[in-house]
């Protein structure tokens, strides 16, 4: 079973007394003495037992390397915002606020947008949130593992608020994860009113049939689909920007807004009105929060690379070229950016925005995957099924539940809202919430793992809030129309993480209470001289102290004993990846008993037969075909809390926890034992 609870990172106490790490050579287990730590080294098993991680990369790529990431970086980073453009600009002098694209509306609403650009991408994200990284991993779990390193995620006494915001925007994540699609597709597809006029009734069931497809191949992995991402984005930022500086070369001096002051006087002008406004400038940043989620992907080099290169010059010459368009012809506002293209131009135009929305959809629903393998590992959602659908890179997987979920969310709003302009109000606030959680918690990465004065990282952190909160306060305006879903979404998810992760504390602390000492344990068996039969036995516990109960539970009914024991549990550490060499660390006990821990960073899955291939080559024989691994089933009973519980659960929440439980995918296949060789032994808890 894997531990809930984040440990500290292995490599801690694999490192030899004088701080060196330690040679490679030979370990023997059966030579250690009962309470001395032994660990893998490098260089003693093969390469395919340390499998299961990810290629480290480097930290500072140049040349050739760096313009590949650099290529790679921008399908996925960057399909989001960079389909922006395709509905912003219309929606922002659509019929929701009556806006009208007089010079002054126009001059305004571009000076708004390319301080927006600035202000909450090219400083906030590019300049400072990709500076909080955990070993290269962004995110809020990674965040979270920041802020409260070395197990202290668990805790909901100290921090406690902290580590719920954590979770609130990663529940806005996933609700962001089904908008994307559906708001990328379908701004793509409205095109056809301009390209195909004769099509433009099938607007929405072109659109679902796109996204069930795209939904349909998940299943077959990203590799080649992914090898396509960068090209496709790279010809969709050339088109954009070729596109709008064609139009402001007729209107050369729209370039003046770039001057802020044209902000200043657009409020000063529609007072009430240009905060409501700003629940649409809102989707030009729309996909800025995918910066720091995908950085452990690429790394921060080729993200800013690419966006100070390319995406943020392409992105800038695209508005300005729709307002060049609104300032010659006001009637262009009903789609600004399809009618920036000449006629014949139309259908490719129409073609690589499909292509550029399904990459825009593809990584979100990536970024899903990885953001739910995280959180199982650090044990605030159930066990997944996660196949691996590359055998080279480990970040690769595919998770059918999640897929499946996010598919019918996706084709629900789709049907449900039509088009961009009902759907933008839902967008807006999903992406809004993410970014604002995400400067409060720079803030406390600031302070604690920067080590800046309290008065630098408030001073930064609180221009970040303001215009966030501004962002947020106009999304919110719009809650009844629209901007319910995801904020629902988010409360219905937070809710069912939070219940998963004190229903495990509670469970553990269950099982803790009726735990007999080890040392106890084996001074029976030694005194009882219980039968020992051929084979090693590996009994799965989620903590490693005491005697598992399902070793219990197999004694008492079967009253002999295998002659090697594994004692194995599964940990978690607070960051990303660990190697190898530090994976595994084995405590010899007595009578043949041994305790293995396990220790995975968050964004790897656990492999129990490769754990085994590292202790065999350590001397505890642990043959695949000698080995039965003894797992128990729980069968959960909510019942009162007791006085003395440490964890507090209503009992209704405890219902949903023995629900999710149940319905959880089983350690067996989570952990890659093989089944024909696992035991399971029901029990009866009430918790």
């Amino acid at each position: 079973m894997t531990d809930d609870a984040s440990t500290n990172s292995a490599a801690g106490s694999l490192r030899h007394p004088t701080g060196q790490e330690p040679e490679p050579g030979p370990v023997n287990a059966l030579d250690a003495k009962p309470g001395e730590v032994l660990s893998a080294t490098t260089g003693m098993f093969p390469a395919a037992t340390a499998a299961g991680g990810h290629t480290h990369r480097d930290p500072d790529p140049k040349g050739k390397r760096l313009a590949i990431l650099t290529l790679t970086a921008l399908g996925v980073v960057y399909g989001d915002i960079g389909t922006s453009p395709l509905y912003s600009v219309k929606e922002i002098f659509g019929h929701h606020y009556g806006l009208l694209p007089t010079r002054g509306n126009v001059f305004g609403v571009l000076s708004l947008i390319v301080w927006s650009l600035t202000l909450v991408v090219s400083v906030k994200y590019v300049s400072f949130v990709l500076r909080a990284d955990n070993r290269g991993e962004g995110g809020q779990f990674a965040l979270l593992a920041l802020i409260f390193p070395r197990g202290t995620p668990h805790s909901f006494t100290k921090g406690g608020i902290f580590v719920a915001l954590a979770l609130f925007g990663t529940a806005l994540l996933y609700g962001d994860g089904i908008i994307t699609p559906a708001m990328s597709v379908l701004g793509a597809m409205e095109g056809l009113e301009f390209a195909i006029p004769s099509l433009a009734a099938y607007i929405v069931p072109i659109t679902v049939v796109i996204l069930s497809t795209l939904f349909a191949v998940q299943r077959f992995g990203t590799d080649l689909v992914g090898k396509a991402f960068g090209p496709i984005t790279l010809i969709w930022f050339i088109t954009i920007a070729v596109l709008g500086t064609v139009e402001i070369v007729q209107q050369p001096d729209i370039l003046a807004a770039v001057n802020p002051l044209y902000a200043v006087d657009f409020v000063r002008a529609n007072g009430a009105l240009s905060f409501f406004v700003l629940g649409s400038v809102v989707l030009v940043i729309t996909g800025g929060e995918a910066l720091y989620a995908d950085m452990g992907h690429f790394g921060a080099k080729p993200i800013r690379v690419a966006w100070i290169f390319l995406v943020f010059p392409s992105l800038l010459l695209n508005y300005f070229g729709q307002g060049a368009l609104l300032l010659e012809n006001p009637a262009a506002a009903e789609n600004p950016f399809f009618l920036l293209a000449p006629a014949w131009f139309l259908i490719p135009l129409l073609v690589i925005a499909t292509a550029a929305a399904i990459v825009a959809s593809q990584a979100m629903i990536s970024g899903a995957f990885s953001t739910t393998r995280q959180g199982i590992a650090l044990g605030f959602i159930p066990r997944l099924e996660i196949r691996h659908t590359s055998k080279v890179e480990e970040g690769q997987i595919y998770i059918p539940e999640v897929n499946w979920f996010i598919a019918i969310g996706c084709l629900v709003v789709v049907m449900a809202f039509r088009n961009t302009s009902n759907l933008g109000a839902a967008y807006g606030i999903a992406v809004t919430g993410t970014m604002l959680i995400t400067s409060v918690l720079f803030y406390l990465v600031a302070r604690i793992r920067f080590r800046w004065e309290a008065w630098q990282a408030l001073l930064l952190s609180g221009l970040f809030l303001v215009v966030d909160l501004f962002f947020f306060g106009a999304n919110v305006v719009k809650l009844m129309h629209g901007g319910w879903v995801p904020m629902a979404l988010g409360v219905v998810l937070f809710l069912l993480m939070l219940t998963w992760k004190r229903g495990r504390a509670l469970l553990t602390q269950r099982l803790t209470e009726g735990t007999m000492p080890i040392d106890l344990f084996l001074d029976g068996v030694e005194k009882s001289k219980v039968h020992r039969v051929p084979g090693t036995a590996v009994f799965m516990t989620s903590s490693a102290d005491g005697v598992p109960p399902v070793l219990l539970h197999h004694l008492k009914h079967n009253k002999v004993l295998h002659e090697r024991i594994l004692l194995m549990s599964v940990k978690t550490a607070d960051v990303p990846e660990t190697s190898a060499a530090e994976r595994v660390r084995i405590m010899p006990l007595s009578q043949g008993f041994w305790r293995v821990i396990a220790t995975y960073g968050f964004m790897q899955t656990p492999n129990i037969p490769q754990v085994l291939e590292i202790v065999d080559q350590m001397g505890i024989r642990a043959k695949p075909m000698e080995t039965s691994y003894f797992l128990g089933r729980e069968r959960l009973i909510p019942v009162a809390g007791k006085p003395t519980d440490r964890i507090k659960l209503s009992k209704w929440r405890k219902i949903i926890f023995a629900v999710m439980a149940k319905n959880s995918r089983g350690a067996t296949a989570f952990f890659g034992i093989p089944p024909n060789r696992v035991v399971e032994l029901g029990t009866q808890i009430e918790f």
